[in-house]
């Protein structure tokens, strides 16, 4: 039997800069729980394109969008708490956990076809991973603030109030998802 949890924490050497142990033992939980329940493994996410509106041919992986949404969503936060005085913070373990969960249920969403290249199955055409990803945090008992963050990460996150950290982890996402997706259009004309 696969040992996901060290899979888990072989795909997220960031997840050590989450200091509470508790927090960091869910967000790896809710990462094993995913790869139990998909298709895909840790290999797959290392060489999947990042979007699935690129084709197979894109170069950006699942895994370095992903670490690098983390890893600018941390530096914005950090800017945001050494240059507001207090009067905007961000909580730094909520904010990187909800980085590292934002899309992790797209290994529910996403199905693999017989070329080996990563499509949106049936799951994926009724539940988006927003939806998909705050459930499988919340079997793991994550935190409501954590989950508000992958719920909100993505478009349907447009109709409610987001908190600091899911705004700097959407735009995290967005400033480096949307010049891909422009690009793409440009290039269909």
């Amino acid at each position: 039997m696969k040992d996901f949890m060290n899979e888990a924490k072989s795909l997220w050497p960031e997840l050590e800069w989450i200091q509470d142990a508790d927090l960091r033992e869910k967000v790896t939980k809710t990462w094993a729980l995913a790869l139990e329940r998909s298709v895909l493994d840790a290999d797959d996410l290392k060489r999947i394109p990042f979007t699935l509106l690129a084709g197979p041919d894109l170069k950006v992986t699942f895994m370095d969008h992903k670490q690098s949404v983390v890893h600018i969503a941390r530096d914005a936060g950090e800017k945001v708490n050494s240059f507001y005085h207090g009067e905007l913070t961000v909580d730094m373990d909520v904010l990187i956990a909800g980085a590292i969960l934002a899309d992790v249920g797209k290994l529910l969403e996403y199905v693999l076809d017989g070329d080996g290249n990563a499509v949106q199955g049936n799951y994926g055409k009724y539940l988006r991973h927003p939806f998909s990803g705050v459930s499988l945090a919340e079997a793991c008992d994550v935190s409501a603030e954590v989950c508000h963050i992958i719920a909100t990460h993505a478009g349907e996150g447009n109709m409610v109030k987001r908190s600091t950290e899911a705004y700097l982890v959407h735009h995290a996402d967005f400033m480096t998802f949307l010049p891909f997706k422009e690009r793409l259009i440009v290039s269909d004309k």
